[in-house]
């Protein structure tokens, strides 16, 4: 049975470099994958495609062209297949409509989705508006996993996107923590509180390693580059929860004054 889930968080927090990460380790365990990049930018998939920008579905559509398979499915490593939905111009037309035009016409070409054994949206947005909310409104994905650090601004993105989900009876699989700041077991247990009082699960910490961002200047995964380091064991740890697909939540979001108080660092 197919493990369908979303990312979402704050612009920025990591969710295209978890994603990535998360579909290199799943497949490196045997698993077949798909990873759906939904951000305009179209940079979901790059660290899995040796760097490569692949064409996005939208562009197709824009130029009237008929939709192959080949064109929009790419291999990437160990056999990720890997897709780029692409968005409007800046200022015009819907990011979130697009999505769902775009999923349309891959399930309709390809079977990719349906015989995979993980799909992983990237979501982009700060917040479940009613466009990027789609592939949770329409079925596509069985939970949203959420992406944030301990700091105020990602967390309050955070907890703005659980409300989205509780007013769409959307369901959570859990929180996942980026690290952003220098004192780590201290976001690590503003994270975790976080998780607490959404009344989910706290899924696990990714340090903040330089290499990261070196391999994926590189086209890479730290997954691929460095099979052994620490980072790829966490992104392992990822890989498995997401595969045992735990019962889901229903978010119990914060209000501003908790969240504040949540993330003082004394």
């Amino acid at each position: 049975m197919t493990v369908k889930i979303a990312l979402y968080g704050k612009g920025g927090i990591g969710k295209s470099t978890i994603a990535s990460n998360v579909a290199a380790a799943t497949a490196a365990e045997g698993h077949k994958v798909t990873i759906i990049g939904c951000d305009p930018k179209g940079d979901s998939t790059t660290s899995l495609m040796a760097g490569e920008r692949i064409p996005s579905v939208l562009s197709y559509l824009k130029e009237g062209i008929e939709i192959k398979e080949e064109d929009v499915v790419h291999k990437g490593y160990n056999n990720v297949n890997c897709i780029e939905v692409g968005g409007p111009e800046p200022g015009i037309g819907c990011a979130g409509r697009g999505i769902i035009v775009a999923l349309d016409q891959v399930t309709e070409k390809s079977s990719v989705v349906q015989e995979s054994d993980l799909v992983i949206f990237d979501v982009p947005g700060d917040i479940v508006c009613g466009g990027l909310a789609m592939p949770v409104r329409k079925d596509y994905v069985d939970m949203a996993y959420i992406v944030t650090s301990g700091e105020y601004l990602p967390m309050y993105a955070a907890n703005n996107i659980c409300r989205g989900l509780k007013v769409l009876d959307g369901e959570l699989g859990g929180v996942i923590c980026n690290s952003r700041i220098d004192q780590e077991e201290q976001e690590r247990k503003i994270v975790r509180d976080f998780a607490s009082q959404l009344e989910t699960k706290f899924i696990a910490y990714v340090p903040r390693r330089d290499k990261v961002q070196k391999y994926e200047r590189e086209g890479k995964t730290i997954v691929e580059a460095d099979p052994n380091h620490k980072v790829t064991q966490v992104y392992k740890e990822i890989s498995q929860q997401i595969m045992n697909k735990r019962e889901p939540d229903t978010p119990k979001p914060l209000t501003d004054e908790e969240l504040r108080k949540l993330t003082r660092l004394d």
